[in-house]
């Protein structure tokens, strides 16, 4: 079979009970840990027993599961031995894309998605043949390949066993990891210091601003674990003596960096330096997205300006 298909398959439909023990789980490191949906599951399935079979791929006569991790864990805890399998195709690169064509309609996470994109692309498919055969645009996968930048193995540990709230690396740590002077091992210490706690996405965030822009005091409590202090004692910091609240003063601080990377690529985009094949594919998918959200950005932008006139 070609292992660069031109659109998603469809599987080879094989359905068979297999014991429990038959299941190779290769691909489990690629799922999220849901622990309040698996404990659900478990009540269900203690009641009703497994009513959707397991996907996955025969990789040379072994099963391979791609779908079907937490339905195995609850297995284990009921004593479950026999399972229903079904295979999604041929081998494990039609598979996989028949996994991300589903996500359409099932709940696979971005990042859960952005792991199997990156295991095709392991596997030799080039983006554009990633789009192709899942009927998506290169922005799609490259968006979701770009999850995946920066995100260390501790990190990812992290975060797929569910200790780390997903939107917090994508809307928080990923954005810090970028900025200038933030390396991969502060992250690291951030996200030991904070996965595991059942923070919030604000919460964390609230302490990720105080980790990355704060004196070292705050990262010394930070480490010592006293979380919870710190979030009393930023909930209790009143306006500062200019009249800003934190939430302004993390605003102002967001506007100063926009403002500086503005003057950098300004600067830096008419640079003959600048003449590799492979940037400006890259360039032209990254700007792609930006003019597209540019007018709506500026809108916003001259409403905020007029606001800060008129104040």
């Amino acid at each position: 079979m070609n292992d660069r298909p031109e659109s998603v398959p469809a599987p080879e439909t094989s359905r068979a009970e297999i014991e429990l023990s038959q299941l190779d789980l290769r691909y489990e490191g690629h799922r999220l840990r849901q622990r309040g949906l698996e404990d659900r599951l478990l009540a269900s399935m203690a009641r009703e027993g497994i009513r959707e079979p397991l996907e996955g791929v025969l990789v040379d006569h072994t099963c391979v599961l791609l779908d079907g991790f937490k339905r195995v864990r609850c297995a284990r805890q009921l004593h479950i031995h026999r399972v229903p399998f079904v295979t999604l195709g041929a081998d494990e690169v039609s598979a996989i894309v028949h996994l991300l064509g589903k996500a359409r309609r099932s709940t696979l996470g971005v990042l859960e998605e952005a792991r199997f994109l990156d295991e095709l692309k392991a596997r030799g498919l080039s983006l554009a043949e990633m789009a192709q055969a899942l009927d998506r645009s290169k922005a799609w996968v490259s968006l979701r390949l770009g999850l995946l930048e920066g995100m260390s193995s501790v990190v990812r540990q992290h975060v797929f066993d569910g200790g780390l709230p997903v939107y917090s690396w994508i809307y928080t740590l990923g954005p810090f990891r970028r900025l200038n002077g933030v390396t991969v091992g502060q992250v690291e210490e951030f996200v030991g210091a904070v996965s595991g706690h059942g923070l919030s996405v604000r919460q964390i965030q609230q302490l990720a601003h105080g980790y990355f822009r704060g004196p070292e005091p705050f990262r010394q409590e930070l480490r010592s674990g006293h979380l919870t202090l710190l979030l009393q004692q930023m909930a209790a910091v009143p306006a500062d003596p200019d009249g800003c609240s934190e939430f302004e003063r993390i605003l102002l601080g967001d506007l100063e960096l926009l403002q500086k990377h503005a003057q950098r690529v300004v600067t830096k985009s008419q640079d003959r330096r600048l003449r590799s094949r492979a940037f400006f594919v890259q360039c032209h998918l990254l700007t792609s997205g930006m003019l597209s959200r540019v007018r709506g950005f500026l809108q916003l932008l001259k409403q905020l300006h007029d606001r800060s006139r008129q104040a």
